[in-house]
Order: C-alpha cells, then structure tokens, then sequence
C-alpha cells in the first residue's frame, strides 16, 4: 500500500507501488523502529514526557507483556487471496482495525502535531482522538477532520464541565470521549529526572538541548513560534490554559477527586452526540458507564502514565466484553504489532488504539512518518491474518478459538 492509499487491499503484494520514502524513514520497518528515532530527534525532556511512566513502569511493562499469554491457533489451507482489514465501528467504515490514541502536548514534539495526526487520520480512513491536554485548539483540529473524536480531560467544577461540553458541542466534532482515571495528577519523578515541566521552565538545560537538537528546534518550536505564536493548553477547559514556556506560570491542574458518576450522567443529558469512556479496567466500572449513558468503552491503563501496577488492558478486556455484550468496547495499551491487534480482536475488542508510536511517527517525519506507520502497521495485520486463515475481522469471534493462553 501506497503512503496515501492505506486502503483494505486484499494482499501487500497487490497494492500499487509505494511513494518513495523520506531518507528519514528508509530504515523504520515496524512501529518499534519510530521510538529510537524519535529519542535521537527530540530534546530529552520532550522525549522523557512522550516516553513517561509512572514510578517502576510496571504496568507499562505489564501490558506488553500481556500480548505474550496469549498465542494463535492458525487454520490452514484457507483461499485467504481476498482478505480484508476493513471494519466498521459506530456505523463508519475504517480502512484497518486500529487508529490514534489522544496525544497530549503532541505539538510541542512535532510541528502542528494535533492537525498531522488529524489529516493523516482522514486520508488513511482510520479513527482519531484528540487530547484535550493539547496545543492547538480543537476547533481547528474538528475542521481538519471532522470525523474525529475528542477526548475531555474534565474540570473539577461542574459549571467548568458544562462550559467545555458546550464548546466541543459547538464544533464538528460527533464523538466525545471522556477519560475517567485521572482524579488526580500522577506521580512525577520520571518526567522531572527527564527535565519537563508543565509548563517548562527556561534554563540553560533546556536551551542547550534545543541548540543540540537543531531540526526540532527550528523545525517545530521556533517554526510554531513565528507562524503561531507560543503554545497554549487550549483545551482542558472552555478558555485558554498556561503558556507552554513560562519561568513563573503554573498550569492549573483541576483536583478532579470530587467528580462522581453524576457526572456522567449529566454529561450525557447535556451531550447530543456520541458518548465513549475511556479509561476502564473493571467489569463492574464498564456496566456503570454503560448504564449512565456510555455507548462504547475504551478499555485502558493509560499507558502506565498513571497508577503503576494496574492491571494490562489485554487482562482485563475479556470480563469487560462480558460484562457489556451490547456496546463496543475497544482497547489502547502498549499495541505494536499486528499480532497485538488480532489478539485484542480475537478477544473481543472492535478497535484497538495506539498511541506513542504514532506520536514519535509525527515528531520524525510530519504527516508522511505517520502513514509510513500506518502502512507498516496495516501490512502486517494483513499478513498475519492471512497466516492465521482469517478472511475478514468478523471472523476473529471467541467462538473460533483462535487464541487461547499461551499456558493452556
């Protein structure tokens, strides 16, 4: 598949000839390959923030690890010469079964960051969610691809809430997101050691690493700051946040440790489009928001940026699945390769999210580093359900056994 055709062709080998790839990215073969990339490009602590976990990493570490309890059982001999990636989620038709996690400060690491993954989102057919912890107003992004999601970080007042529901309402935006584990901001020493701050402080550290890191700094900071002025938070609530740079403003950090599911619930009442929460790790959890008016679950430990040790996505997808059989429920968490996607699916997920790849993607090489990703992504996905005998992703139901633990 070509870098602007990542379409649902039957085999790799049937797709039309690919546009030749940036020097850049000649030696990026899987999504794996952007993070060592992207660790040379950037300033350590714009790459320590992208990179972050929370404390030991253990649940970062874990929701990898996850993906190897599980192993295939392939059919064989299975005419597979027509296979598809399409799928279809809330009535829209996507080209493969995975799209693009939010992405905080995704501007401040690659240039107008918010709009590439946007853009490149719409021309590979594959859903998006922008973060509300972003630096570029989310009406832009909403006219860039009207088709994709919003995800709200909420403010701790309900007067807050409800001024920022109205301002994504107003938008084109018909899919809102809200994330629900984050009562409180997580535990820091990790991206301090790195050297970021929200917002940054100057010093002679920081300005050394962008004089020692010369394409991202004239390629995105000074680039944004003379076409677009300094960065702003401008979406964790209806007005403008802090200033990306400053040596005395502090971002505000709404407590969010009040908020309840009547919340939820008001939101719905207020939201006339679709509703998706994101952030479940418990069956118990998954029924309430389905129940308060959620229409589809994202699954997810954010990452491992939060509460260290919390369970892996992959682990707690299936009690999830069971718990809410009538709704979509999707999946983010430490997916990079095709097999991660079927796994998910097989084990009941219709879509599967990923994040940092795609975000060190877009610092290496703007909208072309991205759908070089997708592309990688897309084909191996192919390939592995060709070798596993599956046809289209309708077929990876529980029912087929398609995977069982790798101990069984």
């Amino acid at each position: 598949m070509s870098l602007t055709s990542c379409g649902t062709a039957a085999t790799p080998s049937a797709a039309a000839p690919a546009t030749p790839l940036p020097r850049r990215l000649r030696r990026i073969f899987s999504l794996e390959d952007f993070e060592t990339a992207a660790r040379r490009h950037l300033p350590r602590p714009v790459f320590g923030y992208m990179s972050a976990v929370a404390e030991r990493g253990h649940a970062f570490q874990d929701s990898g690890a996850a993906f190897r309890d599980y192993g295939f059982v392939p059919r064989v001999m299975v005419d597979i010469s027509r296979r598809s990636t399409a799928t279809t989620l809330f009535g829209q038709h996507y080209s493969a079964p995975f799209g693009f996690c939010p992405l905080g400060l995704s501007a401040l690491s690659a240039y107008r960051g918010d709009l590439v993954l946007a853009q490149a989102a719409a021309q590979a057919r594959l859903p998006m969610i922008m973060s509300g912890s972003s630096l570029i107003r989310l009406e832009e992004v909403a006219a860039a691809n009207p088709q994709a999601w919003f995800q709200a970080y909420l403010p701790g007042d309900r007067a807050g809430i409800e001024a920022l529901v109205e301002r994504v309402a107003g938008t084109a935006f018909k899919t809102l997101v809200i994330t629900v584990d984050t009562p409180v901001p997580p535990n820091s020493d990790n991206t301090r050691r790195m050297g970021f701050s929200a917002p940054l402080k100057p010093s002679l550290s920081l300005a050394w690493q962008g004089l020692t890191h010369p394409r991202w700094l004239f390629g995105t900071f000074l680039r944004t700051l003379l076409r677009h002025g300094m960065p702003h938070f401008e979406n964790n609530y209806a007005t403008r946040g802090a200033p990306i740079l400053s040596p005395s403003v502090l971002r505000d950090f709404s407590e969010r440790g009040n908020l309840d599911w009547s919340v939820l619930r008001a939101i719905r009442q207020q939201w006339r489009g679709r509703l998706v929460v994101k952030g479940i790790l418990s069956a118990d959890d998954a029924r309430m928001a389905r129940d308060c008016g959620a229409e589809g679950l994202i699954v997810s430990n954010h990452g491992g940026r939060q509460l260290d040790g919390a369970i892996a996505p992959l682990r707690a997808l299936p009690s999830v699945v069971a718990a809410c059989p009538d709704i979509p429920v999707m999946l983010d968490g430490s997916v990079r390769r095709g097999t991660d996607v079927l796994k998910a699916l097989a084990l009941g997920a219709r879509m599967v999210f990923v994040g940092r790849p795609f975000g060190y993607a877009a610092a290496v090489a703007g909208q072309a580093g991205v759908l070089h990703g997708v592309d990688l992504l897309t084909r191996e996905v192919s390939r592995d359900m060709a070798m596993l005998g599956v046809t289209a992703l309708d077929q990876l139901d529980a029912g087929r056994h398609l995977v069982r633990r790798a101990h069984d």
